[in-house]
């Protein structure tokens, strides 16, 4: 193993605890930001560019006929490869605003170029046993017979309304135990409750080959433990209903937020995590599948820097192909505020490095950080820092580089707002003064609301500033006439005003002089 600090140049309070890291063909990326996109990157998916001693944020775009993706912390997510298609299955997590989701996201990558990567992401509606909105699962893909199916177990959900209290209204439980068979294919979803599984587990690992699942570690806020159990899950799959068994294995390992990368076919590493609040483990293990059996060993650990040894958090995530991005706290210890130390831990040789394996296997863990021994992070910032690495070689591009701003609403600006909107991603181009690389929207205040495009609305720039300086509700084309609010105005031929006359100045008599002296010696007479 070798460990390589990564000083940072810029800031880097961008990535924080409870992101995601995506491999898709060796380019790595980021998922999960501190804060709502920017104007800079609205999809908040950046692209990490390991480049001469320097690694990047690039901004990724997604495809027009994508939906919104928020950036979420602590999802559930791992990869499905079906018909020459790899792509990734995110599920659940928390938003900036501490919401937890319950949706289910489809993310492969459509188009790669040397200045541009996109992605399609795709929401799945299901039916059933649909499970409620959580973070800190795991879900994963297993085939048998044929057939392939999800697997979600476990996390963290807020307390059931009906059970709040005024002071512990944002307070978290365990989900139940319960086992949550996924069929995309028709979009159903089924629980399992099982007798083996007692305690609802959040930030555990899971593992899986073929039809097991192997769950590892994992804290139990209820008994506030951490579990020292591995489970084995079993799914069969016939032409009937789906069966699912759990086995208790010996040789778990208590252990929590742990981090697990495949080097091999059959092979991953387990890294970090906690062994209780204010313990981190750092012991490495390797863990081979062989067939239906599971070894756990202990192995050689890197030499962990002082920062590390003494830090009391640690956090990271799976870059793919056997390396681990791993941060701590710099909090008074740099310059800049909230800012963090980063090393790439390397868990394969260096020969090994340099091939490119197929992995067939499918490893989910959360991230390595337990929520409780965080502080939490908000606002969003640009994040690039200097590393001595030579992966991930991509073509330069346009680097995610921009000063703070205000944030994006919740919406994409490459949708198709409405039955006549014409705008695309490829062919738009800047219409009003205002834009420069994005066209100008406004919030159509219909139901929960959405946006629409001002080109698309017919609107003038002199309307559109006026609408974005006034306070007042605004409808589209569309809802105008099941709401009453301000319309878009029609184009109408200006009346010509007639310009009104000048008023005529009164005539005044003129007297003569005799006369005047007349009129005065009668008057004093």
């Amino acid at each position: 193993m070798s460990l390589q600090m990564v000083s940072t140049v810029s800031n880097s309070s961008l990535l924080q605890p409870g992101f995601s890291l995506l491999n898709f063909d060796g380019h790595v990326f980021f998922f999960g930001q501190k804060g709502w996109p920017k104007r800079s990157c609205p999809t908040g998916v950046f692209l990490l560019d390991v480049k001469q001693n320097e690694l990047k944020m690039k901004p990724a775009f997604f495809s027009k006929d994508s939906c919104y993706l928020p950036p979420l912390r602590y999802p559930a997510l791992c990869t499905l490869r079906s018909d020459d298609v790899y792509q990734y299955i995110i599920h659940g997590g928390k938003t900036p605003n501490n919401d937890l989701s319950d949706k289910i996201y489809f993310m492969s990558l459509v188009s790669k170029t040397n200045k541009k990567m996109t992605f399609q992401c795709i929401e799945k509606d299901l039916g059933g046993d649909v499970p409620e909105a959580r973070y800190g699962h795991t879900i994963n893909v297993v085939h048998s017979r044929g057939k392939s199916m999800s697997v979600l177990f476990g996390g963290r959900s807020y307390t059931p309304l009906a059970q709040r209290t005024t002071e512990k209204w944002n307070s978290v439980v365990d989900c139940l135990p319960s086992v949550f068979l996924i069929d995309f294919e028709f979009g159903c979803c089924t629980s399992y409750v099982l007798p083996e599984l007692q305690d609802g587990l959040s930030f555990h690992v899971s593992i899986a080959r073929d039809d097991t699942i192997y769950i590892l570690g994992g804290y139990s806020l209820q008994n506030n433990t951490r579990s020292p159990n591995l489970y084995k899950l079993k799914i069969d799959l016939p032409l009937g209903s789906p069966a699912v068994t759990c086995t208790i294995l010996p040789g778990g390992i208590s252990v929590s937020s742990a981090i697990v990368t495949q080097i091999s076919d059959a092979e991953f590493v387990l890294v970090g995590g906690y062994h209780s609040e204010n313990q981190k483990r750092l012991v490495c293990n390797t863990i081979v599948l062989d067939d239906s059996k599971i070894e756990i060993a202990e192995s050689v650990s890197p030499e962990w820097t002082p920062d590390i040894k003494h830090c009391r958090t640690w956090f990271g995530c799976d870059m793919g192909k056997g390396s681990v991005l791993l941060g701590i706290p710099g909090a008074n210890k740099q310059l800049i505020p909230d800012a963090n130390y980063f090393y790439i831990l390397r868990c394969k040789g260096g020969e090994e490095d340099k091939e490119e394996e197929s992995l067939t296997q499918i490893c989910s863990q959360t991230s390595s950080e337990d929520p409780g021994d965080s502080t939490p992070f908000e606002d969003s910032e640009e994040f690039c820092f200097s590393a001595e690495a030579n992966s991930f070689d991509v073509d330069d591009a346009d680097t995610y580089n921009e000063d703070d701003e205000e944030d994006e609403s919740e919406t994409g600006y490459w949708i198709t707002c409405c039955a006549s909107c014409n705008i695309d991603i490829n062919t738009w181009v800047p219409f009003y003064s205002t834009e420069l690389n994005k066209p100008a929207m406004i919030l159509c205040s219909s139901g929960a609301g959405h946006w629409v495009h001002a080109q698309c609305m017919d609107l003038s720039e002199t309307m559109l500033l006026r609408l974005s300086e006034a306070n007042v509700k605004y409808f589209c084309n569309k809802h105008i006439d099941l709401n009453k609010g301000l319309q878009t105005p029609q184009k109408v031929a200006c009346l010509k005003k007639q310009p009104m006359k000048p008023l005529r100045k009164k005539k005044t008599m003129k007297l003569s002089t005799s006369t005047k002296k007349s009129f005065l010696r009668r008057l004093f007479e």
